[in-house]
C-alpha cells in the first residue's frame, strides 16, 4: 500500500433542523395551545485515532466529508432527531491543523485519541419555549444553526523512540535490518528508501525500542533538492537521532565530513527544535577501512566535526559494534522516559479538542388530559 503521509480535507459539520410552530387541535380540548417542538441537533465531524491504520492514504482521495442535518421538530411537543456524527478514523500520531490559518487544533499520539474537527449546528427552538402569561399563542420559531466548515490539513508524524539521519547511502536501511526485523529496500544507489520505515530493536526481554529510518537529506534540502525536507517531520517525535556517516564512500571525491555538516545545516534550516535533540554520531562502514587504522581513522574523522557527543563506529552489513550500540541506546532511554507533549488546546483554549459522549435526548411527549364525562 502506498504510504501517505499528508492530505488536505474539507469538514462540513450538519446544521440543525428547524424549530417548529403548531398547536395542538384534539377533541374536546379547545385551547390546546403551543407544542411545536425543537430541531434536532446537526451531526458533528470527529478525528478518532486508530492503532489499525499506518497511512492517510484515503483521505488523498476522500477529501469532502458532510455531516447530515438534524430533523426539524414537529407538533405535538416531539422534537427533531439529532444526526449521528461522522467519525474520521486517522493513524495514531496524526495532527492535525486549519488550512487556512495554520492554526493547531488536534495532536493524535495515542490510541483511542478522539478531536472535534467540526461542530454540529444546534436545533431550533420551537413555538413551545415562548408561550407566557402574557402571550398564550406564539406564533414564533427559531431556525437551526448551520454547522461549521473547515479546510483542514491532516499530517502524519510517525511514532519512534530513534531517528536516523544521513546521507542517501550511508548505510540507514542496512543498519534498521540488522537491529530489527523490518526489511526496507536496500540497493547499491541513492535514495532506495523513499518512505519512512519502523523497526522494533528488542535488546533483552521485555526492553525494546522503536527506530525510525527515513529518505536520505542532500545539501539543499529546504531549497527542495533530493526530496526535500518533507520526510524530516517523522523525526519530530524522537527522544534520540543517530548521524550515520559512510567514513567510506564509494566516490572518491566524497567528503564524509562536509557532507556531515551538511546535514546538521539542512536540520538547523528546517527546524531549530529538531536540532536540538540529543545526536549520537554512527560512523558506519568501518569493516572497509584497514583494522589496524580503523580506530585512529575514527577518532580523526569526530575530531574533524569536532563532535561532543557519543561516537559508536559500526558496520551494518556485518554486525560489527551493533550491539554495543544498541544496547546504549535502551540504557539512554531508560534513564529519559518519553513526555508527553502538550496538548494543542493548552496553546489555544478555545479550541475544544475532547469530545465526549453526547447525552442521549429523550423526547418529550404530553399526553393531553381527557375529560372523564
Amino acid at each position: 500500500m502506498k504510504f501517505v503521509d499528508e492530505a488536505l480535507i474539507e469538514v462540513h459539520a450538519g446544521d440543525g433542523g428547524n424549530g417548529a410552530a403548531s398547536f395542538r387541535r384534539e377533541k374536546y380540548v379547545p385551547r390546546g395551545g403551543p407544542d411545536g417542538g425543537d430541531g434536532g441537533r446537526g451531526g458533528s465531524i470527529i478525528a478518532r485515532a486508530d492503532r489499525n491504520i499506518n497511512t492517510l492514504i484515503d483521505y488523498r482521495y476522500a477529501r469532502i466529508h458532510r455531516a447530515k442535518r438534524g430533523e426539524n421538530g414537529h407538533g405535538a411537543d416531539k422534537y427533531g432527531r439529532g444526526a449521528d456524527d461522522v467519525v474520521l478514523r486517522v493513524p495514531v500520531g496524526t495532527v492535525v491543523s486549519d488550512a487556512d490559518t495554520a492554526e493547531a487544533i488536534a495532536d493524535l499520539a495515542h490510541d483511542g485519541d478522539t478531536a472535534l474537527l467540526a461542530r454540529g449546528g444546534k436545533g431550533g427552538l420551537g413555538n413551545l419555549h415562548f408561550k407566557s402569561s402574557t402571550n398564550r399563542a406564539p406564533r414564533k420559531a427559531t431556525p437551526g444553526e448551520a454547522g461549521e466548515s473547515r479546510r483542514l490539513r491532516l499530517e502524519l508524524r510517525v511514532l519512534a523512540d530513534v531517528g536516523l539521519l544521513g546521507l542517501p547511502n550511508a548505510g540507514k536501511s542496512t543498519l534498521v535490518r540488522a537491529v530489527s526485523a523490518a526489511r526496507p529496500k536496500v540497493a547499491d544507489y541513492p535514495f532506495t528508501t523513499l518512505a519512512p520505515m519502523l523497526g522494533v530493536v528488542r535488546t533483552d526481554a521485555g526492553r525494546s525500542f522503536v527506530i525510525a529510518d527515513i529518505p536520505g537529506l542532500i545539501e539543499g534540502a529546504a531549497d527542495g533538492a533530493g526530496l526535500g525536507h518533507r520526510f524530516l517531520r517523522h523525526l519530530q517525535r524522537t527522544r534520540l537521532l543517530l548521524h550515520v556517516v559512510d567514513i567510506a564512500p564509494v566516490d572518491p571525491d566524497a567528503d564524509p565530513v562536509a557532507g556531515a555538516r551538511a546535514i546538521v545545516r539542512e536540520l538547523a534550516r528546517y527546524d531549530a527544535t529538531l536540532a536540538a535533540k540529543p545526536r549520537w554520531l554512527v560512523v558506519n562502514k568501518t569493516d572497509l577501512l584497514d583494522p589496524s587504522t580503523r580506530a585512529r581513522a575514527v577518532k580523526a574523522f569526530a575530531k574533524s566535526l569536532a563532535w561532543k557527543g557519543p561516537v559508536f563506529a559500526i558496520s551494518a552489513a556485518t554486525g560489527d559494534g551493533l550491539r554495543a550500540l544498541t544496547l546504549a541506546i535502551q540504557d539512554w532511554l531508560d534513564a529519559h522516559p518519553a513526555v508527553d507533549a502538550p496538548a494543542p488546546a493548552e496553546a489555544a483554549a478555545d479550541v475544544p479538542l475532547v469530545v465526549k459522549p453526547a447525552p442521549l435526548r429523550v423526547r418529550r411527549v404530553r399526553r393531553a388530559a381527557r375529560d372523564e364525562s
